[in-house]
């Protein structure tokens, strides 16, 4: 520990000392900008995010508090209501990004304890430097994982912008107290495919959201929007606030997503139809209008409910239905018949939690319009036909469970039924 606070020490001592020196002279020139470089990163990737803070303190500020946006984390229990939750308040009236709560020392490890018996799965937590991969990558694999005693630190900045020769990538080739390496991709979805997409495309299947935008919808041409056009929203300010330097596009380091109302009602359009008058046959149509991947996306313990209700004139409910959409945690359809054979996994208490819930909805790709029928057993007369989209963090632990719930929309058709 002492090692460490040394080398906190000296990294923010030395930027603290040349950095407004340096940065008064940002713009390039015929000298690469290595040639300026005074800070170095021994540490690497485990580098904690204070370090990067010291200089980038807005960027910081969003990332470690979720500063001006409307991520709300209201804490989530993996199984039981009455075990301890998964929390980080903050001090302001959002919290933090999922980015830096990955690196809170319960989060990662509370985790994988509940559903790997303690081993390192969760390798985008804690990356080594890595490059970035092409767009036609056939098969997107793990970054390679830091060592065991480097795992705290979490996801940091340097997990993303440090390269794996020691240079901090950015848009920019501006001359800097780091070595500084300017690239263009650090814009574009590439930058999101190691954690965001692992192993081959299987349609369904839990964290394929960089193949889910790749295949789905830029490839098809629904939109040249990459994940930062939605996930960090652009501003213009200073990259670093105490230098003398020009104010750039700077891209806010939010990655607003499950915790993020706004971004879950932009997501989804939901439809009620009567398609014959007077008939107890309804149709609900959902329409993936908003997002540039599958929805839900990424773990499979994200879950989408479409709840359905047919109420009486005076709001009584006489009939109700539920639909499930989820990724599938493996390569398959998440079915109860496969509980034996997940007892032989590696990974069976994962698996298993997977398949007990049984069969559920496929999860709705980017662009398409998704149709489920409903016939309730209705008397003849009149009746409101309600349907509720429920978004949730964690679809294994406790129904009683709602904190960890957003409702993302309400529908409602007044219908008659005749004889």
């Amino acid at each position: 520990m002492i090692t460490r606070r040394y080398l906190l020490f000296t990294l923010l001592l030395g930027m603290f000392s040349t950095h407004k020196s340096l940065a008064q002279n940002e713009t390039p020139s015929s000298q690469p900008p290595s040639a300026v470089a005074a800070v170095t990163f021994p540490l690497g990737t485990a580098t904690p995010s204070e370090v990067c803070g010291a200089c980038h303190k807005a960027i910081y500020r969003e990332f470690a508090l979720g500063f001006g946006s409307d991520i709300r984390n209201r804490g989530v229990a993996l199984k039981s209501p009455h075990e301890q939750r998964l929390d980080l308040p903050a001090n302001v009236s959002s919290t933090t990004t999922a980015h830096a709560m990955a690196g809170v020392d319960p989060f990662p490890i509370h985790a994988r304890e509940a559903e790997e018996e303690g081993k390192s799965c969760n390798v985008c937590h804690f990356p080594e430097a890595f490059e970035i991969p092409d767009m036609d990558v056939a098969e997107v694999f793990k970054p390679a994982p830091r060592p065991k005693d480097q795992e705290a630190g979490g996801l940091t900045c340097a997990s993303c912008h440090l390269t794996p020769d020691g240079k901090i990538r950015g848009p920019y080739n501006l001359r800097a107290p780091h070595n500084n390496f300017p690239d263009v991709r650090m814009k574009t979805s590439l930058m999101c495919a190691y954690c965001h997409s692992l192993g081959k495309r299987v349609v369904g299947k839990q964290t394929q959201t960089f193949l889910e935008w790749r295949d789905d919808f830029w490839k098809q041409g629904l939109g040249s929007q990459n994940c930062q056009d939605c996930h960090m929203p652009r501003t213009t300010r200073k990259l670093a606030e105490n230098s003398d330097v020009p104010e750039r596009v700077v891209a806010r380091h939010l990655w607003t997503g499950g915790r993020s109302v706004q971004r879950l009602q932009n997501a989804l359009s939901q439809v009620i139809v009567q398609p014959t008058a007077g008939a107890a046959s309804f149709e609900f149509r959902l329409i993936n209008i908003g997002a540039g991947h599958s929805v839900p996306t990424g773990s499979n313990r994200r879950a989408i409910y479409l709840q359905v209700y047919a109420k009486h004139k005076r709001g009584k409910v006489v009939e109700q239905h539920e639909w499930l959409f989820a990724p599938w945690y493996s390569a398959r359809p998440d079915d109860r018949k496969y509980l034996e054979d997940d007892r032989q996994r590696p990974d069976a208490k994962a698996a298993m939690q997977a398949d007990a819930q049984g069969p559920h909805e496929q999860i709705i790709r980017a662009g398409e319009e998704r149709v489920l029928s409903w016939s309730p057993k209705l008397r003849p007369g009149s009746y409101s036909i309600q349907a509720r989209l429920v978004y949730d963090l964690n679809r294994y632990n406790d129904r009683k469970i709602t904190n960890d719930q957003t409702l993302i929309s309400t529908t409602t058709l007044n219908v008659s039924v005749g004889k």
